[in-house]
């Protein structure tokens, strides 16, 4: 219950190592009653530890490109008082295009006490260098003439991004009793970024602080289950970005010199009925307050603040189970997404406090269940999101971004999920085999375009550009009862507009990966797996992402051909 998102709305997931994914949950839309402002949904992240088996894992993969991955993972403690998890990561690759080297390292640890008879506390630290070289955009003749060229410029800048980054946090879990249980986290995190690039050099430092506090009570009342939850959470954050002009990827002349004090707090509740016959209710809301504070100090110094205070966003839900196993659900909820720091200063320099927060009202509907003995699964969503002052992404001539408010779009699809299993344990070869398609369709225009100063047309109507109308990922999954494993995926994408006017576009593609392994256990308490793999087996020449309403055209980020991989797992507990 700790966030990871500073208060200038960056996520860092590239720091993270693939040890720090556990489960991943995606909430769609608004998720304002329990998750603050925002309206472009919540990702929730669970890691994977395991804190029931003391041991070690060490895992290496390596594969095209020079690629190389190596994790070291070390558990132990008592396991009903105290237990340890330390994380070791490296990853590399020389890349597929000019311009495209990349290093990480990750160390991590979470501890979890038990306190007394009612308390868990839990820490997580965090400790990550990240370096990869950018290349830039390409026009459609360069990139048909050689897609893993670096855009022009990109090398003699030595245009990238090293990022260190430290996080720790902690938070204390307390059930007082049968009803009644709280959450409370302390966390923190420093982040330092040298970013060269063809128009400059960055030198950017965010460090921050933050607490999440929530109260959860239960109770049933006659056939009725009630649960409710209340909180307040809490972040402020103190930033420098010093920029200078770029000397053959060394610091230059100094250009700019500003600092950022960002804050938000968010008041959050949510409360959650469950009635007889199978009737879910839930509704909330919360109370936003963001403040950005910048100040300039290149001659002549300037100071510009700007407040983003919402109104009221609720969400409401509600679920029906039809059958025991088959369920419809329906939900609306009303959205407030301030700027973003970089988007209120982007990498072009320039400060632009008259951005408007983004309003947005999202309604969705849909049925899900199992049947055929739980062979099937499906799950189909449709859902209509309305947008008002959309925060839409401009790059400039230099390849530097900048933000407008767009006007309204609507952003309306259907999504849908099917899984089948084909053969379960009782079969005499497999102990599993299942395949699954998951397809998408959407309808995303604006609706009532704002003209900007370097744009006087008028794109109402237009597709939004970086959203494929449909796309497909689809999959076959086999078990067998040695050990043996076959994955095959299938991806599609129909093709997509690169820029407002709708008059550049990527080519639809499409790509199949696959992979087969092996588990097995060695002796008592050991396993090993070895597997290898394939993507993009078909060698297919698609550019994935792209740069949109990038100036000159300079859209398309070739990605990679066909590359292959394989690696090796081995595992102890004691």
């Amino acid at each position: 219950d700790i966030p990871y998102t500073d208060p200038g709305g960056n996520s860092f997931f590239n720091q993270l190592g693939l040890a720090n994914l556990g489960r991943i949950e995606v909430i769609k839309g608004p998720g304002g009653s329990m998750y603050g402002a925002g309206t472009g949904g919540v990702i929730l992240i669970t890691n994977d530890n395991d804190y029931t088996h003391r041991g070690g894992t060490v895992d290496y993969s390596g594969g095209s490109f020079g690629s190389n991955n190596f994790h070291a993972n070390l558990r132990g403690g008592k396991t009903d008082q105290l237990y340890n998890n330390f994380h070791l990561q490296y990853q590399n690759s020389n890349g597929y295009r000019d311009q495209t080297k990349m290093e990480k390292r990750v160390i991590s640890w979470d501890g979890v006490a038990k306190v007394g008879e009612k308390g868990i506390l839990r820490a997580n630290f965090m400790q990550g260098n990240l370096f990869y070289e950018t290349p830039g955009g390409l026009t459609a003749a360069e990139y048909a003439n050689d897609p893993k060229a670096a855009r022009p410029g990109a090398e003699v800048a030595h245009a990238s991004i090293e990022q260190k980054l430290f996080f720790a946090g902690f938070n204390y879990f307390l059930k007082w009793n049968d009803h009644w249980e709280s959450s409370a986290s302390l966390y923190g995190s420093f982040a330092q970024l040298n970013n060269p690039t063809i128009r400059n050099y960055e030198r950017r430092t965010e460090p921050h602080f933050g607490t999440r506090n929530t109260i959860r009570f239960r109770d049933t009342l006659g056939n009725t289950q009630l649960t409710l939850y209340g909180g307040i959470e809490a972040q402020q954050g103190f930033g420098t970005s010093k920029v200078y002009a770029n000397v053959n990827g060394l610091p230059g002349a100094p250009q700019t010199d500003d600092q950022i004090s960002n804050g938000q707090t968010s008041v959050y509740f949510q409360g959650t009925v469950e009635l007889n016959k199978g009737w879910f209710f839930t509704g909330g809301a919360s109370f936003n307050l963001l403040k950005v504070d910048i100040e300039e100090f290149t001659n002549p110094y300037t100071n510009q603040e700007r407040k983003y205070n919402n109104e009221v966003a609720p969400r409401l839900a509600v679920l029906k189970k039809i059958t025991p196993l088959i369920s419809v659900y329906g939900s609306v909820a009303k959205g407030f997404s301030p700027p973003t720091t970089a988007e209120i200063l982007p990498s072009t320099g320039i400060i632009n406090t008259s951005l408007e927060a983004e309003h947005g009202i999202n309604t969705e509907l849909g049925i899900k269940g199992n049947t055929f003995s739980n062979k099937l699964f499906f799950d189909v969503n449709v859902f209509n999101f309305m947008l008002e002052n959309t925060i839409a992404q401009r790059r400039d001539s230099t390849g530097a971004d900048y933000f407008v408010n767009s006007g309204s779009t609507k952003q309306r699809g259907v999504e849908t999920f099917i899984s089948y299993q084909l053969a379960g344990k009782s079969s005499v070869l497999f102990d599993n085999v299942k395949v699954w398609a998951s397809h998408t369709w959407n309808n995303f225009r604006y609706n009532n375009f704002q003209k900007v100063a370097d744009d006087t047309t008028d794109y109402s109507g237009n597709k939004i550009p970086g959203i494929p109308k449909n796309y497909l990922a689809a999959g076959f999954d086999a078990l067998f009862k040695k050990g043996f494993y076959i994955n095959l995926t299938y991806y599609y994408s129909d093709p997509m507009p690169l820029n407002d006017a709708n008059t550049d576009h990527a080519s639809s593609y499409n790509l199949l990966d696959a992979r087969i392994g092996y588990k097995r256990g060695l002796f008592e308490n050991a396993w090993m797996e070895i597997f290898a793999a394939v993507d993009n087996a078909f060698d297919v020449k698609y550019s994935l992402g792209n740069d949109i309403n990038a100036f000159g055209g300079r859209y398309y980020n070739a990605a990679p051909g066909i590359n292959y991989f394989a690696g090796i797992s081995l595992r102890y507990n004691w």
